[in-house]
Formats: C-alpha cells, structure tokens, sequence
C-alpha cells in the first residue's frame, strides 16, 4: 500500500467515531423564529420559561445510534473531545416537511369536552393531532408535528468523551427514562448451562455446565422505576439497548427492603399523611407520574 494511501486511511479513522460515547451540550433552534426546540443549557432553558420541564445538563450519546438526529451526529464523527460545531437539518430529516393532506376533518363527537379549544392536543383514532377550529359538528384537526416544515440549527460542545462503562450505561438510562437512578457495575463468576448438540446423527445432545465472567449492571429499583410507563412497557427493549451499546452482559434489577417500616401500612400512612416522611413524598411523586390517583389506589387496597 502507498504512502498515500495510508495517510488517507489515517484520516478516515481520526476522532471519533460512531459507537463511540460523548458528553455533549447543545441548543437546537428553529432557523426561522429561532424558537427552541431543545437545549442542555439550564441558563437557556431558564430565559425560555421551561426550566420545571425536566433536568437540564450535558448528555451522554452513543453515535450512530440515533441518540440526536443523524444530521447532528455526523457532523460530530471525526471530531475531538473539545471541539464545538454548528449544523443545520433540514426540515425534511428533522420533523418532516408540512403536509396539508395531514389536515383532517372530523367529527367534533370525537373530541373531548375539555379538549375543545384551538391549539389542544387530541388523539384521534390513534393518531395525535392538535386542534385548529370547531365548528358545529365538525374539528379540523392538524396531524402534522408542531415543528414540521421546520429546519433545526444545533449548536453544540463535545465536553468528553465517555469510555467508563458504568457512566455509559446511566447516560444510556438518563435519556431513555430520565429517571435518577442509583446502579453499579459488577465483574462476577457466573455458571452457565449450554446444550451442545452431538457432532454425529446417532449422538445425544450434551448439557455443559461451566463457569463464566460476567459483567453486571445493577440497579436498585425505585417507585418512580416500577411506576415508569416507558420503563413498564419497554423494559426489554431499553434494556437490550444497553447491553449492546456498552457490552454489558446482563441487568438485574434489585428491590431494596431497608427496614423503614415500608410494608402496605407505611405506603397508606405515607399517602394518606400527604408526604409523611421521604418515603411517603417518594411514592406520591411515582404515583403522579404514572398518573395514578393515591386517594383511589388506597380505596381499592382498603376494600
């Protein structure tokens, strides 16, 4: 091979790559409006009245696997920890172009009572719109994204690149989730059993048990984990992502009983008390977010 063709493979591989993970922050806005579709910045998230929105710090992505938009993430292959850039997607491989055929008529029966005011979000046999004008019988409701037809800048920072597997696997959980979790990380010995199949026809299969390295992550279960509805439907799938982007071999997921007294009548005396104690405030909190009424869950238990 040339000299040439060295240094050409060289280049091709500096920086980072995709499969690599970075702690990034980052403002994307409209290139029209500048209005703000997203931000790490708690400053900015501040100054645009959607601070009490969630948390607002760096993150931690994994390239190539679609963590921002794949725009976004190519500009950032090649780069160095430290460096900054700015790209812009285009409407079309941010939220999509505006599609007028995605403005529907409908019945207004199929629009909720409170609902029923221009701008509202619905859903509508399955999809999720939001409502233009009603009028008499009829709802002209929008289809389309809010930010359809939108093209989106992004400034961002790469802080660091991020190779400890364990702050890999809660950046992962941080944004599937965004659930502060506590977990670490176990090297272990575990045994494992294989069924070989035999190497001629006349053979029996033969079961082989041995002993094997593991690395596991562990996670202590929390009210707002077991009550999470993306952590209860998609479990399987956030874990599986995790493991295959950090090369972790397996998730066990840990209940703590501590001894506070938390058996079925702490729970009550922490609902009915309206924050008796952390452990009451914590469940309360759980409970909300999975929209769950306290006052109804506890009538149900009672009867």
């Amino acid at each position: 091979m040339s000299e040439e063709a060295d240094e050409t493979e060289e280049t091709e591989t500096t920086g980072l790559q995709d499969g690599d993970f970075v702690r990034i922050a980052y403002t994307a806005r409209t290139t029209e409006g500048g209005q703000l579709v997203d931000t790490t910045d708690e400053e900015v998230a501040e100054e645009e009245g959607v601070a009490d929105q969630g948390e607002f710090e760096p993150r931690v992505i994994a390239l190539g696997e679609q963590h921002l938009f794949p725009t976004v993430e190519e500009d950032i292959v090649g780069k160095e920890a430290g460096d900054s850039g700015s790209v812009t997607v285009s409407a079309e491989n941010a939220f999509g172009e505006y599609d007028e055929s995605e403005v529907r008529t409908v019945s207004a029966d199929k629009i909720p009572e409170d609902s029923m005011r221009p701008g509202a979000q619905v859903q509508i046999d399955g999809d999720q719109g939001y409502l233009e004008t009603i009028v008499g019988g009829r709802a002209r409701v929008d289809f389309n994204h809010p930010l359809a037809g939108e093209s989106v800048e992004y400034e961002y920072e790469l802080l660091e690149e991020v190779e400890d597997t364990l702050e890999q696997a809660e950046g992962l959980f941080s944004m599937f989730l965004d659930v502060d979790l506590e977990m670490r990380l176990e090297e272990e010995e575990v045994e494992e059993t294989t069924v070989e199949e035999p190497d001629d026809e006349d053979g029996e299969p033969e079961t082989v048990t041995e002993t094997v390295e593991k690395t596991t992550l562990y996670i202590e279960s929390t009210p707002q984990l077991a009550m999470n509805q993306q952590w209860m439907f998609q479990k399987q799938q956030i874990g599986q992502q995790v493991i295959d982007q950090t090369g972790i071999d397996r998730i066990i997921i840990e209940e703590v009983i501590d001894g506070s007294g938390m058996g079925m009548g702490g729970m009550m005396g922490g609902m009915g008390g309206m924050g008796g104690g952390a452990e009451g405030a914590d469940i309360e909190e759980a409970l909300e977010d999975a929209d769950i009424d306290a006052d109804e869950l506890a009538a149900e238990i009672e009867e």
